[in-house]
């Protein structure tokens, strides 16, 4: 009875998840916008923004209301057709970031009309952010940051579109402004701008007193020529460095503290160029040739990506450590930019081949072994909100959340790797040449995808290698969640020549069907067999000529699929805990690292970070305890014994136990460690006593 209601429940689920179902997930997308002409004025003063835009909207479909997205706290003072006349506009109370016209008549499919917008508001709340607490659009004292996905502009497709444009922003004379499309020297001008309150949710119109209002300073024009995804920019009292390598610009943009070194941007150039020809001898040439590489303030994102302009957090700013970063943002070019989503449940196509390109690039440049680390990392992501939603559901979470990087960037990962192994790598590297061929500078979907995968793999298929059946691949990974654990029992049989393994592989999942490799250790050479896993048991019997050691059968010895283990489950605990850590959370922190203390004692990075969470809440005592366990645990990884010591004898130093916070460091010293600069921590706060300083989640340990 139990296995036929997991039979119900199966079919149910993926009678749900069909491409018919999951078609109703997206906003509905009536037209698109072709042509953006933005005016905008950066008041850093009143950290606010003043806009002027004229938009060419083209209809898909007919219909006489315009669905638009708009940042929240942009309030909408007048919108009007091209020829002035004022169009009824209104904000939902419920979803207030959407902005919705009606226009005078029904527009029939292919027609295109214009419409002025005119809105003004304050850009400093995080909290109203289209992602709530990411900071995606915001203006600062002296600078700014107007992305894309901020709405900061009305969208009518996001995450999709592509347009041509001009984006003028005028700022005060110390502001310099980098950003998307072919940039102008900037101009002294006055520009006069109609200032209106922010608008409320439901409200129609402007209120009647509003003033126009004058700004003089700089403009920074530029131009969008080719329809991409532009409308991002970074402003600031910053400086540039700019460096060329294989034919590659790079312009450097950030702080003072941030271009310190003179030679910051060739070490970038080297980077950004290798990678860029490394990705255009896989997936095709990209036009683009000059990138402009800024910093991003603390409190918004890892990175960020867009047509010709690569964003990276501080703690990523650093050349020696944010290789993958660059490369997942440098990989965005193709399928991000070039190649876009075609709703939001079809950003698999790109935000999950962007990341697995980053694995790509480590093959090439690192090896195997690289390689097997960054699956490792995309594997304990995936796990972490694995369960959130169908990788096809994407538009149930929200970009830039910690559940969408576990769906859409690291399941999405090693599903491209697991379809490279159904496939084989001359096939897979063929699909990804021909699917940029074909849809670079346009919008696909995930069925588009599947088709053209389907195609490839039936190409390449021979008699002794078929195509594999991707239409269940498909289906099992993409529309449904759940990852399987395996558990295997097996005997070893002595034959008349050779030895037989016969034994039975259990998982989870009623609907798992796939061929997994099982690496057997004989006496003699290795052996490799293949065993299709169908459903919750599958019994195998497998020959081999050498007689297998004790313990000596692994499933899946090259990680070639997305599976949960207690190590993988343990990581992705404490992955969850150092998430909610970087976000100032330590009380949540706590609990996720206690999570995977309960699922194994031992573990010293569970109590490490445990420690360091408490730390960070002034508990001393507790962090003390913690390192100890720490201590006492497995030591993996190893950097934990190091910066264990380095805690306690900071924690000693603040008890005004100087002898003790000396012995301290002198074990961290005889460790030899110098992961994450332990030494240069050791020898500063041996020349003199650690003294508090503000929490900062972001200069943690490793």
């Amino acid at each position: 009875m139990r296995r036929a209601l997991r039979r119900a429940a199966a079919i149910l689920l993926f009678l749900v998840c069909t491409p018919a179902a999951r078609a109703q997930g997206p906003r509905k997308v009536s037209f698109r916008a072709v042509n953006y002409d933005v005016t905008a004025a950066l008041l850093l003063q009143q950290h606010s923004l003043s806009a002027h835009a004229v938009v060419t909207f083209e209809a898909v479909e007919p219909s006489a209301l315009l669905d638009l997205e708009l940042h929240r706290d942009l309030g909408v003072q007048n919108v009007s057709l091209a020829d002035g006349r004022p169009l009824h506009f209104d904000r939902d109370s419920a979803q207030p970031m959407h902005l919705t016209v009606s226009l005078p008549q029904t527009v029939v499919p292919g027609q295109k009309f214009s419409l002025i917008f005119d809105y003004a508001g304050p850009l400093i709340n995080d909290e109203v952010s289209p992602v709530r607490g990411v900071r995606l659009a915001y203006i600062g004292d002296d600078s700014a940051i107007l992305l894309r996905a901020g709405r900061w502009f009305p969208l009518a497709e996001y995450p999709g579109g592509q347009y041509t444009g001009n984006f003028n922003l005028i700022t005060d004379e110390k502001i310099v402004v980098v950003g998307t499309g072919e940039a102008d020297p900037p101009q002294k001008r006055t520009i006069v701008f109609q200032q209106a309150p922010p608008s409320k949710p439901g409200e129609t119109k402007a209120k009647p007193d509003a003033a126009n209002n004058s700004t003089t300073g700089l403009v920074y024009s530029f131009h969008v020529k080719k329809p991409e995804a532009a409308g991002s920019f970074l402003a600031g009292t910053w400086k540039t460095q700019t460096a060329d390598y294989g034919g590659v610009t790079v312009t450097m943009f950030g702080p003072p503290a941030a271009l310190a070194d003179p030679k910051l941007a060739d070490g970038y150039a080297q980077s950004v160029g290798g990678m860029m020809a490394y990705y255009s001898s896989e997936f095709g040439p990209l036009e683009r040739t000059h990138m402009v590489v800024g910093q991003l303030a603390q409190g918004s994102l890892v990175g960020y990506s867009a047509p010709g302009f690569l964003l990276l957090g501080p703690r990523e700013w650093d050349p020696q450590r944010n290789g993958r970063a660059l490369s997942q943002l440098v990989a965005a070019q193709w399928f991000g930019n070039s190649v876009q989503a075609a709703s939001a449940d079809d950003v698999w196509i790109t935000d999950g081949l962007a990341r697995y390109a980053e694995a790509l690039f480590l093959d090439n440049t690192a090896g195997r072994e690289a390689l097997d680390l960054a699956l490792e990392d995309f594997s304990v992501g995936a796990l972490m909100y694995e369960q959130s939603a169908p990788i096809a559901h994407a538009s149930e979470l929200k970009p830039f959340t910690p559940e969408y990087r576990s769906v859409v960037q690291n399941k999405g990962a090693v599903v491209y790797h697991m379809l490279r192994a159904q496939m084989g790598d001359a096939a897979f590297a063929e699909l990804l040449h021909q699917f940029y061929k074909k849809y670079a500078g346009h919008e696909a979907r995930l069925d588009d995808f599947e088709t053209m995968a389907m195609q490839v793999a039936e190409q390449a298929a021979t008699r002794n290698k078929p195509a594999p059946n991707l239409t269940a691949f498909f289906s099992q990974w993409l529309n449904s969640t759940g990852v399987p654990e395996f558990k295997l029992n097996y005997v070893v049989v002595r034959l008349r020549k050779g030895f037989a393994v016969r034994g039975t592989i259990r998982q989870d999942l009623e609907t798992f069907s796939m061929p997994v490799t099982m690496k057997i250790s004989t006496e003699g050479n290795p052996e490799t067999k293949t065993v299709q896993v169908t459903g919750i048991r599958t019994d195998f019997n497998v020959e081999t000529f050498g007689r297998p050691k004790p313990l000596g059968v692994v499933i899946d010895p090259n990680n070639e699929l997305l599976k949960s283990s207690p190590k993988l489950r343990l990581r992705s605990l404490i992955a969850r805990g150092e998430e909610d850590a970087q976000r100032g959370d330590f009380y949540n922190a706590i609990q996720e690292y206690q999570r995977a203390i309960d699922v194994q004692r031992n573990s010293s990075l569970a109590h490490f970070r445990m420690g360091e969470a408490a730390f960070y809440q002034k508990n001393y005592q507790a962090a003390a305890s913690a390192f100890r366990e720490a201590l006492d645990g497995d030591v993996d990884p190893k950097w934990t014994e190091v910066w264990s010591h380095i805690y306690i004898g900071k924690i000693y130093d603040l008890s005004g136990l100087r002898d003790r916070a000396m012995n301290e460091y002198s074990k961290a010293r005889e460790t030899r460690d110098d992961t994450g600069g332990a030494q240069q921590e050791v020898a500063r706060y041996s020349a003199q006593p650690f003294k508090l300083a503000p929490a900062n989640p972001g200069n943690r340990a490793p």
